[in-house]
Formats: structure tokens, C-alpha cells, sequence
């Protein structure tokens, strides 16, 4: 089931509480990750005066990546088309709305296009803006096909369930139980840099997430229009309400709330003021609010759009520094969520009709609000200092159920910004053959990239050294490449 961003409270009573929550209630790390305390110290000592954002997208339910990138070679499509085909096939010519061919530096002997929904993404990945990661999922260790069949080596737990691989891809250790995500392990690794910031160094825009979860660096969330406050609360009514909670209860948990309440009204107040001069000049053309299908018509309401919109404008605010406006932050985590993703049915219309419905819609998404927040980024000045990328539960399977696809594993995603080496495949795609080498059993893809490859090359772009990595991800040593080289 798709998590709901929670973008308002409905009560102060229930906004006190959250707010509380965040602050109080994270579980102390594993002893793999206990030492991130005392490490930042050392952090501090570090030469970090730079700008640097992660700006995580997770697309809820599960993307079908089979048709985001899709092979062009024709006896490689042949073969795409014999299992998908009449529901889910993409056609490669021949009609109004194809395959969209790429053109990758580097050559792997194979030949790749974007759906026909992402002529943004096509543009992206020619500016050599954007690039591809193919076949990557949760693991426990490197597997083989004979492997897995086999049990011959520890496989994630629950592998198809949405609840579990959410839960595994945002913290990047499937084979203990999860306590802190991988973004909140970054952002307390280096916390020290930047010991007086004003916001928290991790922000969410989807809601209250794994991701994030840190052990010294709490999430702070921030709705599309801006920080949550105590709404109705204001004048002498709002100081009444400062001066109850500021009173020296004996009761510590009283206190703790009061203590939360004063400056999360504080913090809420500063990142408002912050922002307010960016509402309509963080990027050009104006982002948009609603995209249009593949074919023209049905336009939608964006979900993702007005998150990353406030993202562009937090970007601006966090790296201006306080003499003019804003944080001065060295170090921000973004996390945005868009769902609609498990498309057991009603994926496309159906035969004849593969190239519209619901994932085109997602994609076509997709596709126009990364171009427009890439284009924000340079409007700022800082498409160096920002990667974004995707993640999600997992990928789908290959055939169809008859409507649409079912719960998968590996699954392509992308990585995006001015410090991506871009227009280049990484990874390796499958052989799209049931049955075949990568495959399970049933066109489920067994991941040839980790997550913890993915995310530690992005970790150490970010700056987190290689002596560290290990603490953030502590299964990393078990596979041969810890960094990737995209970006």
C-alpha cells in the first residue's frame, strides 16, 4: 500500500506530538554503526566548506522499469516484445509514439530507449546530465540464478513485499533489523560540519520516511507550501501557548514537549521568511502544476512537481548564507515520494493502447518535473552541487498478469545533476528472457548491481570518506566495486 505524504496536521495537539516524536523518539543504531558519534567529531575536522544536496525521489508501489528503458536493438526487442506483448509492449517504430533511442558514450554491445513519455529524460541524458543504472535491488550478497534457486547463499527477507523492500532500500541493510535509514546515517556522519545550522540537515517533503531516520539528525518536514506551523495560533493566544509550555514542569517528558513545541515555532518562522522571495523565481520556465499524457490529453494534477518545487526553493534558501537570507548549510538530505506505482491492473488501456494510462502518466511525470528541476538547479547556479535520483520498492515482473505487472526485484533508475557523469549506461541489463540467466523463475530480474554499491558511490560524492563508508553501509565489502564512477 502506497504511503500518503502527510503535508498538514490536523490539530496542535497532534502537531505537537509528531514534532516530539521526531525529536525523541529514534532508536539508538546497531553496533555496526554505534560509532557515528563519536566519528563526526572527527568530520569536523575535515575541510568541507562547499554546497552539497541529495535529493532523493522514491516512486511508491513498485515502477514497472522494464518499459522506462527498453532495448532497440531488434533482436533484443524481439525478444522484450514476445513476453510483453499484448499488454505491456512498447512498440520500437512505426507509430506516433515509439521507443525514444539514446545515444550512450560508452558501448556495451547493446542499444537502449526511453518510454515514449520521457522526452525529457531523452534531452537530459544527451546534455550528459543523466544517467543509468541498470538491474540494481537489495542484496545480501552477489547471486546467481543457481544461487538463489539453490539457497546456497542468504537472500533478503520478504523480497516481493512492498512493506520490506521499502523498508531495505532506504536503509541499506536487509539482513539485520532496520533502526536508522542510509541519508540518516550521512547526515549524522556529518552533522559536525555544520554544528550551528539552523534546520535540520535532513528535510522531507513526503512525509515521515525511513530514509532519513538518524540517530543524532531527526527529519524535519516541510509541506509543499512551506513549514508546517500552529496553524490558528497566533498574537497573544500563540505567547499564552509559549509561556504554558516554557513552564519548569517536573514531568521531563512535559518539558521535552515544550522545548520541541518553542523551536519547531522558531524554526518554522525562519524557513518561511527564507523562502518567501522564491515563489515564483527559483526556475524559468514556471514549473509545472500539471502534466499532460503522452498523447496530449488528460492532464493530471502533479503530485511530484510542487514537491520538488519547494525542494528548488530550500536549495536556494540552504546555501545562501545568513547575512543574506538564509542558512548557510553545507550539507542538505531531500526525500520527495510520489506513489500510484503498483499497477496490477490498469497499467495501459491494453492492446493497441500500450503507450498511454496510468505509467505513461507516471512517467510523463516523471520525466517533465526532473527536467524542470534540472533546469531550476542551473537557473541557481548549482547543477554541480546537486544529484537527484530514484529509488523504489522494487522492479516489476517481466510478463504480464493479464492487466498489468506484478512485484518484482531488480529495476533501472536513474541519477541526475551537473556532477553526474552523464550520457553513460552503468550496470548490467538483464537478458530478458524468462527463464533465463537473470532471472528467478518467473521474469523477476536478480539483481546484478546492490543497493549499497548505488548509494555508497553517491555517499562518498556527497563526502563521506572511504574509512566511513563501511559504518554507513556495513554491507558494502561484499561486493567487488564500492563505487560505480557515476557521478
Amino acid at each position: 500500500m502506497d504511503k500518503k505524504k502527510i503535508s498538514v496536521l490536523t490539530t496542535r495537539r497532534d502537531f505537537i506530538r509528531q514534532a516530539a516524536c521526531a525529536a525523541l523518539g529514534t532508536a539508538a543504531l546497531t553496533s555496526a554503526i554505534r560509532d557515528l558519534r563519536f566519528m563526526n567529531a572527527a568530520v569536523a575536522q575535515s575541510n568541507i566548506n562547499d554546497y552539497k544536496a541529495l535529493v532523493c525521489i522514491f516512486l511508491a508501489g513498485g515502477n514497472d522499469s522494464n518499459n522506462l528503458i527498453i532495448p532497440t536493438i531488434q533482436t533484443e526487442y524481439d525478444n522484450y516484445a514476445a513476453i510483453r506483448t499484448p499488454v505491456l509492449a512498447i512498440p520500437l517504430s512505426g507509430t506516433a509514439h515509439n521507443v525514444l533511442p539514446i545515444s550512450p558514450l560508452n558501448s556495451d554491445g547493446h542499444g537502449y530507449g526511453f518510454h515514449p513519455a520521457c522526452p525529457e529524460l531523452v534531452t537530459l541524458f544527451g546534455e550528459g546530465k543523466l544517467a543509468t543504472l541498470f538491474n540494481t535491488g537489495t542484496l545480501v550478497f552477489p547471486m546467481t540464478r543457481a544461487q538463489y534457486q539453490g539457497g546456497i547463499l542468504k537472500k533478503p527477507p520478504q523480497l516481493f513485499s512492498h512493506a520490506d523492500q521499502v523498508t531495505q532500500w532506504q536503509t541499506s541493510i536487509p539482513d539485520a533489523a532496520p533502526t536508522s535509514g542510509w541519508g540518516g546515517r550521512c547526515a549524522d556522519l556529518l552533522a559536525a560540519v555544520q554544528p550551528n545550522a539552523p534546520i535540520s540537515l535532513s528535510v522531507t517533503l513526503g512525509g515521515a520516511n525511513t530514509f532519513e531516520v538518524g540517530n543524532i539528525v531527526s527529519q524535519y518536514s516541510v509541506s509543499t507550501g512551506g513549514a508546517i506551523s500552529l496553524a490558528g495560533v497566533t498574537g497573544p493566544r500563540l505567547s499564552a501557548l509559549t509561556n504554558v509550555l516554557g513552564l519548569p514542569y517536573p514531568n521531563m517528558q512535559a518539558q521535552a514537549y515544550a522545548n520541541v513545541a518553542a523551536h519547531t515555532i522558531n524554526t518554522s518562522t525562519l524557513l518561511n521568511n527564507a523562502i518567501a522571495d522564491s515563489a515564483s523565481t527559483v526556475w524559468s520556465p514556471a514549473f509545472p502544476t500539471s502534466i499532460t499524457s503522452p498523447t496530449g490529453g488528460n492532464a493530471f494534477n502533479s503530485s511530484l512537481g510542487p514537491q520538488l518545487k519547494m525542494i528548488a526553493r530550500l536549495i536556494k534558501a540552504g546555501q545562501k548564507d545568513a547575512a543574506s537570507g538564509g542558512f548557510g548549510m553545507k550539507r542538505q538530505i531531500f526525500f520527495c515520494q510520489v506513489g500510484g506505482y503498483d499497477l496490477h491492473t490498469n497499467q495501459t488501456p491494453g492492446a493497441g493502447s500500450t503507450t498511454i494510462g496510468s505509467h505513461a502518466n507516471l512517467l510523463a511525470e516523471l520525466s517533465q518535473c526532473m527536467m524542470a528541476f534540472q533546469r531550476a538547479m542551473e537557473l541557481l547556479g548549482l547543477s554541480p552541487n546537486v544529484t537527484t535520483f530514484t529509488s523504489s520498492d522494487f522492479g516489476r515482473t517481466f510478463p504480464s498478469n493479464g492487466q498489468g505487472s506484478d512485484h518484482g526485484w531488480g529495476s533501472h533508475h536513474l541519477v541526475l545533476g551537473g556532477a553526474v557523469h552523464g550520457q553513460k549506461t552503468y550496470g548490467t541489463f538483464p537478458v530478458l528472457t524468462v527463464n533465463g540467466p537473470n532471472d528467478t523463475s518467473t521474469g523477476r530480474w536478480i539483481p546484478t548491481t546492490s543497493i549499497d554499491q548505488y548509494f555508497a558511490t553517491i555517499a562518498t560524492w556527497f563526502g563521506v570518506d572511504n574509512s566511513n563508508l563501511a559504518t554507513v553501509f556495513p554491507n558494502l565489502s561484499r561486493f567487488s566495486t564500492p563505487n560505480l564512477g557515476f557521478v
